[in-house]
């Protein structure tokens, strides 16, 4: 049986100009792009959630919910440095890690003897350590998968530890709610709320023919990890499948017409994205994402494996036709082979 951790630096950005500015401390504070430049929050800190901020929040909207908010502009190189030295604590124990993020990892702790082998205190050992050290704090959750073991680093957030011990995963699974599971987003929660279906248990008591039935191949997904299997094993690399490129306007583009003159420019940025891997792998489709100025958003591919702009421009031509309304973003890609070289998960 395996023991995974999952560690999750809590609102990491935020965290670490706290830990730099304590004055910043105790006032909602968001770390983002300004609003003249249409910028996103990438986090806050909890006194800015308690406004209803989050992540990927327009600015905007956070200073219409917050007006006394503080919007730091992010600087990725030291949350980089920050980061490699909560993963070099990571590595002290084991090197089967498999980074999510910047600030969030699964530890594979199975054959660890230090602290008798309890991954309970191994937890504790790298939360105290991150904090005494570095100066943010870790929550995490240890579970016999990962599935389990990324819920658990969320249920006592923040600054919280959660041990789901293998005689437990029965009960808790079964009282789950299922929008706890990754990948029921609102419209699969809306839906399965319709079938009468809230939690794990009522997930358990369908057959996996009617789950196929009404959530296609996740139906098979949610059969599983409703009774608390999951397999997957912690990844020290991964195939890389895709390789892309976005940009967010500081003015909406208005028509068709002004989408199409930005793709010049997202196309050569992702050429030279594609021709830093080493070796460049081939390329088996592509695709084009549109924003709207509403915020929807649609993504659009086609398989081939020898893009060229026209290409591009028909994807482009098809997603605007599904909003046809001004666009705040455009993003391009490729989809990448299968056998692609594998990446290191370094993220540094």
């Amino acid at each position: 049986m395996r023991k995974i951790i999952h560690c999750d630096c809590d609102c990491f950005y935020a965290a670490v100009e706290m830990r730099d500015n304590p004055a910043l401390k105790d006032i909602p504070i968001a770390i983002g792009g300004s609003v003249e430049q249409r910028g996103v929050v990438a986090t806050c800190n909890y006194p800015a959630r308690a406004y209803g901020i989050h992540s990927a929040m327009p600015m905007g909207q956070a200073l219409k919910r917050c007006p006394h908010l503080t919007v730091v502009r992010g600087d990725m190189a030291k949350y980089k440095e920050v980061a490699r030295q909560v993963f070099a604590i990571y590595r002290e124990l084991t090197e089967l890690i498999e980074p999510l993020s910047l600030d969030e990892a699964f530890l594979d702790v199975s054959g660890v003897t230090q602290f008798k082998g309890s991954a309970t205190l191994m937890a504790q050992a790298i939360r105290d350590k991150v904090h005494r050290e570095v100066g943010i704090t870790v929550s995490a959750g240890v579970a016999p998968n990962k599935f389990l073991a990324k819920i658990a680093s969320d249920w006592n957030k923040p600054d919280g530890l959660c041990v789901i011990a293998p005689s437990e995963v029965e009960s808790f699974v079964a009282a789950l709610p299922v929008k706890k599971i990754h990948g029921v987003g609102p419209r699969t929660a809306e839906k399965m709320a319709s079938l009468d279906i809230h939690t794990c248990a009522d997930l358990r008591a369908r057959p996996l023919t009617e789950l196929v039935e009404h959530f296609g191949r996740f139906g098979k997904r949610l059969f599983e990890l409703s009774r608390g299997h999951d397999e997957r094993p912690v990844k020290t690399h991964r195939e890389r499948k895709s390789i892309s490129t976005e940009q967010t306007y500081s003015r909406d583009l208005p028509t068709l017409e002004a989408c199409r003159q930005e793709l010049p420019a997202l196309l050569e940025d992702l050429e030279r994205r594609y021709a830093r891997l080493d070796p460049p792998p081939a390329v088996k489709g592509l695709m084009v994402k549109v924003k709207f100025n509403d915020f929807t958003q649609t993504t659009v591919e086609h398989a081939d494996p020898a893009p060229n702009m026209a290409q591009f421009e028909s994807l482009l031509n098809v997603g605007w036709a599904r909003g046809a309304r001004p666009v705040r973003l455009l993003g391009v890609g490729y989809r990448l082979a299968d056998g692609a070289p594998q990446t290191q998960l370094a993220l540094f």
